[in-house]
């Protein structure tokens, strides 16, 4: 894998020209414009095959993007033409590596991983459509570049608190972003998300800027495992940052609609005081349960460092815990919380980098 670690922008290249040349029939499954997506299918296939011994995170993963492509019109009888052309792309660029024992090895875990994205897939047809057309019914905007949005999906949408879903605009067609469920589920059955406009962020950008009530989106399914085990009574611990506090605000409501009254603490990390955007509905939530207690962390040095407000607090190992925000974020957490005697199974977060190595 370092080897071809080594040359992942020619391989990348070289895969996708391969790719729309032999089977022009696939182009229309892409974006127009490549730049966004040119690193996400092959680096999902790379970083699936590294962890292909990680079996109970890996399936998990791979099922999760079986389920998903199926919003891209994605088939069983395109995943030969994807291996065919990822296989030829590393024999071109990987030849310092390369023998008839590694392409056979390659060949297999493409066979393997391929088999359980179709079955997912397969699975998931038999329940539920591709993707949800939704109507924005409300766009507050909390800050220069931060909006809530609300959504009415146009049939039902079952999902946990806790977990997450991409989301097309019809401005990018066959661009999608995922973003976590800001509420849990509601009896009205609108959904809300936070979203943050980050540079060159095409879809960020037009939710943030340019959506507008009326305006209609499109949802893939939900997926996510950051969700809370209600037959546990133990406490929970919940880091978030920045627009991370967007599913710890929905896991609060999940934890109060099941009235289990489990102790909660919410530790809320941001850059400054004006990015606590959604504090105000922390407090009220605070105020409202006596189980909760919801503690702000502001870095005044520009890094977020809810780890060491971790161990500040304590003790926790008797707590679950659950983290969501940036990657970096997650990965310091993720670390400061192993110190604070939590087990890695008790550590709940969505972020592919930290689970699969991947972006």
């Amino acid at each position: 894998m370092a080897a071809i670690g080594e040359v992942s922008d020619k391989v990348t290249s070289y895969f996708y020209a391969l790719l729309f040349v032999r089977h022009p029939d696939l182009r229309p499954l892409f974006p127009p414009a490549m730049d966004a997506q040119r690193d996400r299918l092959l680096k999902a296939l790379l970083t699936a095959a590294e962890h292909v011994d990680n079996t109970p995170v890996l399936v998990e993963y791979l099922q999760n993007l079986g389920r998903g492509h199926r919003k891209y019109g994605t088939r069983p009888e395109h995943y030969p033409a994807v291996g065919e052309c990822l296989i030829g792309a590393l024999a071109k660029y990987a030849q310092s590596v390369w023998n008839p024992e590694t392409e056979a090895a390659w060949v297999r875990t493409y066979t393997t991983i391929s088999q359980v994205m179709i079955d997912a897939a397969a699975v998931d047809e038999l329940r539920a459509p591709p993707w949800w057309q939704a109507e924005v019914v409300s766009h507050e905007l909390r800050t220069q570049d931060i909006a809530v949005i609300t959504v009415r999906p146009n049939q039902p949408y079952p999902f946990l608190a806790g977990q997450y879903a991409s989301l097309e605009t019809p401005w990018w067609p066959r661009i999608w972003r995922h973003y976590s469920f800001a509420s849990a589920p509601r009896s009205d059955g609108l959904l809300s998300f936070h979203v943050k406009a980050v540079p060159a962020g095409w879809v960020s950008n037009a939710l943030v800027h340019r959506a507008q009530p009326g305006d209609v989106i499109r949802l893939g399914p939900p997926a996510g495992t950051m969700t809370v085990d209600h037959t546990r009574d133990s406490g929970l611990l919940c880091l978030g940052g920045g627009t991370g506090i967007a599913p710890i605000k929905a896991l609060v409501e999940d934890v109060a609609e099941h009235g289990t009254r489990r102790r909660m603490e919410v530790f809320y990390g941001a850059r400054t005081d004006h990015d606590l955007y959604d504090i105000d509905t922390m407090l009220r939530l605070q105020q409202s349960h006596s189980w909760l207690e919801v503690r702000p962390v502001v870095d005044k040095h520009g890094l977020l460092q809810l780890p060491d407000a971790i161990r500040t607090f304590g003790p926790w190992d008797e707590y679950d815990a659950y983290l969501s925000g940036p990657v970096g974020m997650i990965r310091s957490g993720v670390d400061a919380l192993r110190g604070a005697g939590i087990p890695k199974e008790r550590i709940r977060h969505d972020s592919v980098a930290e689970l699969v190595a991947a972006g």
